[in-house]
């Protein structure tokens, strides 16, 4: 995928923390949702063996607002989203125009926020139900490289700023509602952000990440709030994937023509694909159906690329790809992992909660982390044997952690609803 962007000059504007990054630091890549990896984030730091508030807490800062979108790193900054005014509960929500939608500038070492800017939401929001403010307004993880951070936010547009708080552009994508609300999260490719728009214009976009403007649009894009996946093939070409309602398709990033499509899962799809090599895993539905693809074909595929499928995988959550396993933290309270060469299951384990889980599993060397949003974070061995190793709880019984944790050289960065924890020996 991208490589990293950490030994370039950096503008003055960003030095003002004096961050000088750790070699592990700065050999780290976590500029997007899971990370750089197409198989899922593979990070073989040394994370601490145990932590909680008192114990390997390297910080605690208290967020604007509220949101359940990722942290991303780049060069000694943490960025996420959040929101404010609207919606923060689903009693008395307040008034939609006072909805305020954040892109934050974290510091690494401190945890101070170096900035906070907004943008006003769009009118075409939705109206806050029980089940649009238990998602909220700030799914979407945001991506950073070196010219910008670029945070989406469904009906009010993708909006970038560069590393010093300065708005650039801000570009709308659509004005469509639909279910929980936007998830899909923004990737880059090159000059381009990308971003599936399927619940808010039923259409793929690719954006120029110097001005804002739209460099292609493909419709067709269905019941999907899946986060587009980057394959490079054998031959150097590059295919974008994207999984939504009934196919699975793969284009070509640079103008959006689609290139293959191949049978998918009947429903709606959340999980982004993981890919290992050119063979892709796409997962979804309410049945929890998963599929093996390879990559590379033209036309429809589905006679000669799909390798299996099985009812088995997740509605919500992205797998993960380790060994020759998927591996999930099941959105309906599991753990579970099946087998890549025929998609047979080989464990299924209860997680300590009866809430859903909305966090997707993150690989640290060997063991994986699989966050709940109410009874802490289970750590198992990164096998097809199940072995729990521990479960670690930060934060108070209020705290609700949706997101999916991100890791930066031997530092776990853990966000919940209102606050954000960095974690470290």
């Amino acid at each position: 995928m991208r490589t990293s962007f950490f030994l370039m000059t950096i503008c003055a504007t960003c030095l003002q923390t004096n961050f000088q990054p750790s070699t592990s630091v700065a050999e780290t890549t976590w500029t997007r949702f899971r990370s750089d990896a197409v198989a899922g984030p593979v990070q073989a730091s040394k994370i601490p063996e145990k932590w909680s508030d008192t114990e390997n807490l390297r910080w605690k800062t208290d967020l604007p607002g509220r949101g359940s979108s990722s942290p991303v790193f780049f060069n000694g900054r943490i960025f996420l989203t959040a929101f404010t005014g609207y919606g923060m509960a689903p009693n008395g929500p307040g008034s939609v125009a006072d909805l305020r939608l954040h892109t934050l500038c974290i510091d690494f070492e401190t945890g101070k926020i170096l900035w906070d800017e907004t943008i006003e939401a769009s009118h075409s929001e939705q109206k806050a139900s029980q089940r649009v403010v238990d998602h909220g307004y700030a799914s979407p993880t945001p991506t950073v490289d070196e010219q910008g951070v670029y945070a989406a936010f469904g009906p009010s547009g993708v909006v970038a700023y560069d590393h010093s708080g300065k708005k650039l552009w801000q570009c709308s994508i659509g004005s469509r509602t639909e279910g929980f609300g936007s998830a899909s999260s923004p990737i880059i490719y090159k000059d381009k952000v990308i971003i599936n728009a399927s619940i808010e214009d039923h259409a793929l976009y690719a954006i120029n990440k110097k001005d804002g403007t739209v460099v292609w649009r493909t419709e067709g894009i269905e019941k999907s709030w899946s986060t587009p996946t980057l394959v490079n093939l054998k031959d150097g070409s590059t295919e974008l994937i994207l999984n939504q309602k009934d196919i699975v398709r793969g284009f070509n990033p640079e103008t959006g023509e689609e290139l293959w499509r191949c049978e998918g899962i009947d429903d709606y799809v959340v999980p982004c694909v993981v890919a290992d090599g050119d063979v892709l895993y796409c997962s979804g539905g309410r049945q929890s159906k998963t599929i093996a693809v390879r990559a590379g074909g033209r036309g429809d595929v589905t006679q000669t690329h799909l390798l299996w499928k099985v009812v088995s995988g997740a509605n919500v959550t992205s797998p993960l790809f380790h060994n020759g396993y998927l591996y999930w933290s099941h959105d309906k309270s599991m753990a579970m992992c099946v087998k890549t060469d025929d998609g047979s299951e080989v464990f299924r384990e209860r997680l300590p909660t009866s809430a859903r889980v909305y966090a997707s599993a993150v690989l640290a060397g060997d063991r994986l982390l699989m966050t709940t949003r109410d009874a802490g974070v289970l750590v198992v061995a990164a096998s097809p044997e199940f072995q729990q190793l521990g479960l670690f709880k930060l934060g108070d019984e209020s705290e609700v952690f949706s997101a999916t944790p991100a890791i930066v050289g031997s530092s776990i960065l853990f966000r919940s609803e209102t606050k954000l924890y960095r974690v470290a020996e």
